[in-house]
């Protein structure tokens, strides 16, 4: 079987991913360092990250229709040339040493916009550029690369803050933008616009491919109960450690430990083809109980550090997984709209648990807090192993007679879901799960990990 670097279009999308991936995991680290020497204060930094957020949130449902119903190739394009003038903007700020908090906060909503249009287009361009067999080993080498990205980011931008500046951090990413878009420039891909209809209208259509799926709904609820008890983790567990369980270097050893994990999950992804790979996944997140269940109990650092190593590796393995799934049980004309109600659940889960969880340590403690979430998180994606969908995606459907109202060639045995055998490739056609039409075309499909800008 070739491998997915062999194809010049995939190859040019890896790369432009990877050097993004970096530029982006640069930039965290360097927006807290610039904007606490600029201001000081914790609320101008909470006030930039607030403007990137709430557009961002607010117009996904928009971006995915634009998605579709435009080249996915072209938005990403605009978008990255947008996010790379509002980085390079940021540079020029700090460069010049008088940073206006205005200015930044402006920049960061233009950014949080352009990300709104850019996350829905990036499963169409996978679909586009690898098919159907070589989809699961490309998304799992596109998370790869993200991890490795996300390990060496802080360091990186460290040396960036202490050797040229602060400012330049900015520089990298916005170069990365450009270079980005440079690199789309040079994909050809063929896309299969969506009708044009009103903009609710294709807005309905979207939540309509979601809601007809129990296996991806259901599973959307888990994983957005995943990102809020992420948040209560991370809300709570710095302070634990540092009070209970030896100091500061516990949760930096934490955090390191989960980067490494989420690499190992998805090399695991990239080399593992479970026959329930839906289940399989939503089974490797409901291992966030442990770390939560760790720092409940303020068990030992060493098992704390593994118990969220552990649980990392689970959502390394959940995310190339998932977008492969995704991929092949979409139709291509509404992966954008589907795919940017999935970020927009995620992202909104994750304010209620940075809100709730220091009000409930106040008045509880931190202890019945990450007890009921490792309940909840535990509870809604191993529950998922009831519901029908995901105990079937993956398993070959039975052929049934042809229709004369179908079909016209005799009827196929239907390969499996998981993207593990020989899932259709670019205008075949199958039986997608769930919709009584047995004769709609299954279209390729796609997403990245998010590994995307968030």
């Amino acid at each position: 079987m070739t491998h997915p670097l062999r194809l010049h279009n995939f190859r040019l999308l890896f790369i432009g991913r990877t050097i993004s991936a970096l530029g982006d995991a640069v930039v965290p680290t360097a927006l807290v360092i610039a904007i606490t020497r600029a201001t000081g204060s914790a609320g101008a930094l909470a006030l930039v990250l607030g403007c990137a957020m709430v557009p961002k949130v607010l117009l996904l449902p928009l971006g995915g229709v634009v998605g579709d119903r435009f080249h996915p190739r072209v938005v990403a394009m605009v978008t990255d040339l947008v996010r790379a003038a509002a980085q390079l903007f940021v540079a020029v700020e700090l460069i010049g040493g008088e940073p206006r908090l205005l200015h930044l906060a402006v920049a960061s909503a233009i950014g949080g916009t352009a990300s709104a249009f850019a996350m829905p287009t990036a499963a169409p361009l996978v679909a586009a550029t690898v098919d159907g067999p070589l989809r699961m080993r490309a998304n799992a080498l596109l998370a790869s690369a993200g991890n490795l990205a996300r390990l060496g980011g802080p360091a990186l931008a460290g040396l960036l803050v202490y050797t040229t500046g602060v400012g330049w951090a900015f520089v990298l990413d916005g170069i990365s933008f450009v270079v980005g878009a440079a690199l789309l420039a040079r994909l050809t891909v063929r896309h299969s616009p969506a009708e044009r209809r009103p903009f609710f209208a294709d807005l309905a259509e979207g939540w309509i491919e979601v809601r007809s799926r129990d296996w991806y709904w259901t599973s959307l609820i888990a994983h957005g109960v995943w990102n809020g008890a992420s948040t209560v983790l991370i809300t709570l567990g710095p302070l634990i450690a540092s009070r209970h369980l030896g100091g500061d270097g516990v949760w930096i050893a934490m955090t390191q430990a989960g980067a490494l994990g989420l690499l190992a999950g998805s090399l695991i992804a990239g080399r593992v083809r479970p026959s329930r790979p839906v289940l399989a996944a939503n089974l490797g997140l409901a291992l966030y109980a442990l770390p939560l269940l760790a720092l409940a109990v303020t068990a030992p650092a060493p098992i704390t550090v593994t118990a969220y190593a552990v649980a990392m590796a689970g959502l390394g393995y959940l995310n190339p997984v998932w977008q492969t799934v995704v991929q092949q049980e979409f139709p291509a004309q509404v992966l954008a709209r589907v795919t940017s109600y999935d970020w927009l659940l995620s992202l909104a889960a994750a304010p209620l648990g940075y809100t709730l969880a220091p009000l409930a340590a106040q008045t509880w403690g931190s202890t019945g807090p990450l007890l009921v979430t490792a309940a909840l998180v535990a509870l809604a994606c191993a529950g998922t192993a009831a519901v029908p969908g995901v105990r079937r995606i993956g398993r070959p459907v039975p052929t049934e007679p042809t229709r004369a109202t179908t079909r016209a060639t005799p009827a196929e045995p239907m390969p499996a879901r998981s993207g593990r055998t020989t899932p259709e490739g670019k205008g075949s056609e199958g039986t997608e799960p769930g919709r009584p039409d047995a004769s709609r075309p299954l279209a390729d499909r796609s997403d990245p990990a998010p590994t995307i800008r968030a």
